[in-house]
Parts: structure tokens; C-alpha cells; sequence
């Protein structure tokens, strides 16, 4: 008898889908759990849209900090001691952070949607339960479950 969690599927646990990973000899198994309560296409769609809005995040910001550089560029401004408003320095800290929150996300969102191709999408990373589907929902890059987070 195979140990728990290697071999084909059985009839007492059908949720369970064995996968031979290419150039490994028999006997050794990766079992993928289909998680109940996940809709694929949906979770797929959601992470799309988030990776499209954090692109485009990107880009904006991309635009707003070459903005910012390009008009300080040639002025004369002591901008270091004006009590009036922000510097120049802050504003590009300040859109460079932003940007490496969008970057952060897009790798996020990538992550995601390579588990969901890899059928790991939904189960918890520190404990392989599934992920609870309103945890996912609220947040669908999320690799653990509410207990491990």
C-alpha cells in the first residue's frame, strides 16, 4: 500500500489527483488536490484583472516620476527649504515606493496564477489544507489559510 498522499487517485478520497512529474520513475507521486468551492475560470479572471490594474498602476507611475524629474530638470528651485509644499525628492521616494508596490503585487498576482495552472491554487502553503474560497475571495493571491497567516 502506498504511503498517505502518493499513488493514483482511490474511490475513498476521488478529490485527489495523482501526478507523475516528467522523468520520475513509478512509485513517486505528486498529488494535486482539486479544492472544493474554487472556480478556476472565476479565480482566473479575478487574478487577471487585478494583474491588468496593477500594470497599469506601473505604467502611470512610470509616467508620473519621469513627469516629476523632467520638470525639475533645468529649473532653479531650492525646493529643499520651501515651507510651501513638498520636495522634489519626496515626490520621486514617494511614486518609487508606489511603484515597487505595484511590482510586488504583479509578482503576487503571477505567483497565483502559476499555482492555479500547477492545480496548488487554494491549498495553504504551510499546512496543505485548502484555503477557505471567502479567503480567496477577499484576497486571491493569498498562499495560506487564515490559521497559518
Amino acid at each position: 500500500m502506498p504511503a498517505p498522499g502518493r499513488g493514483p487517485p482511490t474511490a475513498a478520497d476521488p478529490s485527489r489527483r495523482a501526478v507523475r512529474p516528467a522523468g520520475v520513475g513509478a512509485g513517486c507521486w505528486t498529488v494535486r488536490v482539486d479544492v472544493t468551492g474554487v472556480d478556476a475560470d472565476a479565480a482566473r479572471a479575478r487574478l487577471l484583472e487585478q494583474r491588468a490594474e496593477a500594470a497599469d498602476r506601473l505604467a502611470s507611475l512610470g509616467a508620473a516620476r519621469t513627469d516629476v524629474v523632467d520638470a525639475a530638470r533645468g529649473s532653479n528651485v531650492d525646493d529643499e527649504h520651501d515651507p510651501e509644499g513638498t520636495t522634489i525628492a519626496f515626490e520621486r521616494a514617494q511614486l518609487e515606493a508606489l511603484a515597487a508596490d505595484a511590482v510586488r503585487r504583479l509578482a503576487e498576482v503571477d505567483a497565483a496564477l502559476a499555482r492555479l495552472d500547477a492545480g496548488t491554487y487554494g491549498v495553504c502553503a504551510v499546512g496543505g489544507e485548502p484555503i477557505d474560497a471567502d479567503r480567496l475571495a477577499a484576497r486571491p493571491t493569498a498562499t495560506t489559510c487564515v490559521r497559518h497567516a
